[in-house]
């Protein structure tokens, strides 16, 4: 027995060994109920590990090199025989009670797989009995924009040093709740002050990126919406009035406001890896390029990245009241225009 690991070796041939006691110790095979156990702490660490992903195909061992510890939270949780119409749940929050992270048994129906994609978050396994699934730390996906390659990451930050509350739920019942502890590193040197204040910068920036991107994704369908209506009008005989003339030229002029308010968000030519050198970045890009650089092994914040989050800040906000001036007036507007002609409204 070393360091809570149990070691086997013969003399001269090899060693083996089972990392991680704890869940020996805790074990108790019951598949009558739900049970979370206790993860052992986990540090902050640069690295990757084979044990880091959540595939059950992967049996702990490599044929000619060793195998990293998982660099995340390593939970495990046993459960009962479940329909497969039970939808299983996890949710991690933080001491204040923020939600951090959130994990579902079932795959998101509306991801897309394309160039420059998020990684698309892992789901929790249903079997019967143990199962195990680790938490890379990170917190939530933020949201990107469908067919449009940024060059950077939409990985939420690793969340910092502290005790996190781990809750498991089966059909929106809770069945179990456990905490897991994240060590700070101490060869980073980061003060409890220092980790806040990046904690409380990246969850700003990643929550701004997400408001961005939901923004631009909600504008851009009312702009195909809205095409496809003038596209109808135009080739209809039966809408050919002075009113239906009047509601064209208010379509063509709102389509034109919303494509400008667009590309000055985002560069939607950059579709693929080299796109980025033939297309300039637009608002969002440069906003994203900050965030991914502010995020650091180390987790401390310079002023330089202040100073121009200042700057973008800033510029965000001008662009975010024209967005907002087309969501909640032109479109309400033009939506009244239809109505009034019978014809509903855009989504």
């Amino acid at each position: 027995m070393h360091q809570n690991n149990l070691i086997a070796a013969t003399s001269g041939r090899s060693f083996w060994i089972l990392d991680d006691l704890n869940l020996i110790r805790a074990y108790k095979a019951d598949t009558s109920i739900a049970k979370i156990y206790t993860p052992s702490a986990t540090m902050l660490v640069t690295g990757y590990s084979e044990l880091d992903n959540n595939d059950a195909d992967f049996t702990g061992a490599k044929d000619n090199a060793g195998v990293n510890p998982a660099t995340g939270l390593v939970m495990y949780y046993q459960l009962p025989s479940m329909a497969d119409s039970v939808e299983l749940n996890m949710e991690i929050s933080d001491a204040a009670g923020k939600l951090v992270r959130r994990f579902s048994s079932k795959a998101d129906e509306n991801y897309k797989r394309y160039d420059g994609a998020p990684r698309k978050d892992p789901t929790l396994s249903k079997d019967k009995g143990l199962n195990r699934f680790v938490w890379n730390l990170r917190h939530a996906t933020t949201t990107a924009i469908p067919n449009v390659f940024i060059e950077s990451s939409f990985n939420g930050h690793k969340a910092i040093p502290g005790n996190y509350t781990i809750r498991l739920m089966a059909g929106g019942k809770m069945v179990g709740t456990t905490t897991g502890v994240i060590q700070a590193n101490p060869n980073f040197g980061t003060t409890a002050t220092e980790y806040q204040q990046y904690d409380d910068l990246m969850r700003l920036m990643e929550n701004t990126v997400t408001e961005m991107h939901q923004m631009v994704n909600q504008l851009k369908d009312n702009s195909n919406h809205l095409e496809a209506l003038v596209k109808k009008l135009k080739s209809d005989a039966n809408y050919s009035g002075a009113g239906y003339a009047s509601l064209k030229e208010n379509a063509v002029s709102l389509i034109t406001n919303l494509k400008a308010w667009d590309e000055d968000m985002i560069q939607r030519k950059s579709t693929s890896y080299d796109d980025v050198e033939n297309f300039p970045n637009k608002f969002t890009a440069n906003y994203m390029f900050l965030m991914n650089q502010t995020e650091n092994d180390i987790p401390q914040v310079n002023q330089p990245n202040l100073d121009l989050l200042k700057e973008y800040t800033a510029e965000w906000e001008t662009l975010k009241a024209r967005g907002l001036k087309l969501k909640n007036e032109a479109i309400p507007a033009f939506n009244k225009q239809l109505w009034d002609l019978g014809l509903g409204a855009i989504w």
